[in-house]
């Protein structure tokens, strides 16, 4: 069920999926309406907003993971930081809303689970049933370059899941790879996930795990690589799928990169989709429609609805989308396509270059369908 609620300064799209169980889950993408309001102002409306619909319209639903899009970390994201929040995992990072303002939220929230921080890895925990979802957002160092930077990150991961009794190859979902200035830094980044994953086991000949890799940049101009990752405790071998689509798309590691196209995971009531940030690509790794976003865009949707098919959705089961555009003055034109085809989904549409500059367009997006899978547990 998707809503669209309006206050005086902000909006949200709410995507609600609810199977008759314990755990609804809701997709907020929060907006404002006056980007002439300074920051401050901009600020308070969203979250205003987010109270009132966590409050009313979402009454008994937890956050278990926020991302806030900022147009100018250096000067905004303490001000993130200085809310107060409780066991919620909080992305920050600046990749500039394009519709003028400041400031966006992308908020996952659920009914009927436990919230906590690990005590022993720092991981932002979910629990419900037999799983914990572990959560972390905003990780950084800063290492010399952004290839040492990416590879201390993924170290450091592989502790925290090891210290959860997890592995990365068993139990990690989804990655997010924010790359300052990623015309420069995206190819030591890819060097360092090539290097790790190949020691945690991941090959070409087992599987990836489902990514974004974007420009976005953290309040620290020395950040080069910011991480936001999610694994699940307690899941097994024989949930978790991987989407290939090899009609429209290639493997990834036919040209150097390690990641996958789209990953889903299978519980007894629900199944969760995880589609990586796809582009106007073809199956032979070749950019499609080049230096036409219009076109470019209309592949896009080809893509992922094809990834989509291969886990027996549609975009209609489809809760959030995150769309990144590398030139700013393409906004309008792709706003327009979004609202006719997708009215009342939840999206945002910000700055953030893709890793190829041929690249115009690209999105993300998670989707929820109920189904019913017997021998494993409930969500």
């Amino acid at each position: 069920m998707n809503q669209r609620i309006a206050f005086d300064s902000a909006w949200a799209d709410i995507f609600t999926f609810d199977n008759g169980t314990e755990v609804k889950e809701h997709h907020l993408m929060l907006h404002v309406s006056d980007n002439t309001l300074p920051y401050p102002q901009q600020l308070e409306a969203l979250m205003s907003a987010y109270r009132l619909i966590v409050e009313k319209e979402l009454k008994g639903a937890t956050a278990v993971f926020e991302r806030y899009f900022l147009s100018d970390a250096a000067n905004q994201a303490d001000d993130i930081l200085a809310i107060e929040t409780t066991d919620i995992a909080q992305s920050i990072i600046q990749q500039a809303p394009l519709d003028g303002t400041k400031i966006g939220l992308w908020a996952y929230l659920m009914t009927g689970v436990t919230t906590s921080i690990s005590t022993a890895s720092g991981l932002y925990e979910v629990s419900h049933s037999a799983y914990r979802h572990l959560w972390n957002a905003s990780a950084h160092n800063l290492a010399t370059n952004s290839e040492y930077q990416t590879r201390l990150l993924f170290n450091e991961y592989v502790m925290q899941l090891a210290q959860e009794g997890c592995t990365l190859a068993n139990n990690c979902i989804r990655t997010w790879l924010f790359v300052n200035d990623v015309d420069l830094n995206y190819a030591g980044v890819v060097r360092a996930r090539n290097q790790v994953f190949f020691t945690q086991g991941l090959t070409e000949n087992t599987h990836f795990i489902a990514s974004t890799g974007i420009g976005g940049r953290q309040q620290d101009p020395n950040v080069l690589t910011q991480m936001d990752n999610y694994a699940i405790s307690g899941i097994k071998p024989e949930q978790i799928h991987f989407l290939y689509a090899p009609m429209n798309l290639n493997r990834t590691s036919e040209y150097g990169v390690s990641f996958e196209r789209g990953t889903y995971v299978d519980y007894a009531d629900r199944r969760h989709v995880f589609i990586s940030g796809t582009a106007s690509i073809n199956n032979k790794g070749q950019i499609i429609n080049a230096r036409n976003v219009v076109k470019q865009a209309q592949r896009v949707w080809d893509n992922v609805g094809a990834l989509l098919s291969e886990a027996d959705c549609t975009f209609f089961d489809v809760a959030m989308m995150i769309v990144y555009l590398r030139d700013t003055a393409d906004y309008h034109v792709v706003r327009a396509l979004y609202e006719e085809r997708f009215p009342g989904k939840p999206y945002i549409i910000v700055h953030a270059p893709v890793c190829r500059p041929g690249w115009l367009v690209e999105m993300e997006c998670m989707a929820v369908k109920r189904i019913q899978k017997e021998g494993v547990e409930p969500f």
